[in-house]
């Protein structure tokens, strides 16, 4: 497959760069916050026992729910600033903008509302259909 390059203006993906700089830094903070959150405290901190009781076992299994349920977003935060920082890589290299399934171009209105994404719509659907036929 030849990959096409993209048509920007030097002004949108100066544009582009930015949001995704600042995207990338939205995420991470909030990254930090989870992790601060889930990862630093301890059972007891978790459930705000501060008595010298010990803690019920249903109160242990929200905590832990609590907590996977952190983790979770915390690695799909991590996938999206891989996505990011891939998006970050093809704008040096002047891929930005082109479909890496089918290399045609990236519709600006999808780029404008999801910047790092890699794929356009039509190639997008059809890895969301393969990923759901998968058990």
């Amino acid at each position: 497959m030849k990959t096409k390059k993209a048509r920007f203006l030097k002004q949108d993906l100066n544009q582009y760069k930015e949001k995704l700089f600042n995207l990338r830094d939205e995420i991470a903070a909030q990254i930090q916050d989870l992790s601060k959150d889930t990862l630093m405290k301890t059972q007891r901190d978790f459930s705000g026992d501060i008595s010298g009781y010990g803690i019920h076992m249903a109160d242990v299994a929200t905590d832990n729910y609590e907590r996977e349920f952190n983790l979770g977003l915390v690695s799909n935060e991590q996938k999206v600033l891989t996505q990011i920082d891939d998006a970050l890589k093809r704008i040096e290299e002047k891929s930005y903008g082109i479909c890496l399934a089918c290399g045609r171009s990236i519709s600006k209105r999808r780029l404008d509302a999801i910047p790092h994404v890699s794929n356009c719509k039509k190639c997008q659907e059809k890895i969301e259909k393969e990923e759901k036929r998968q058990p």
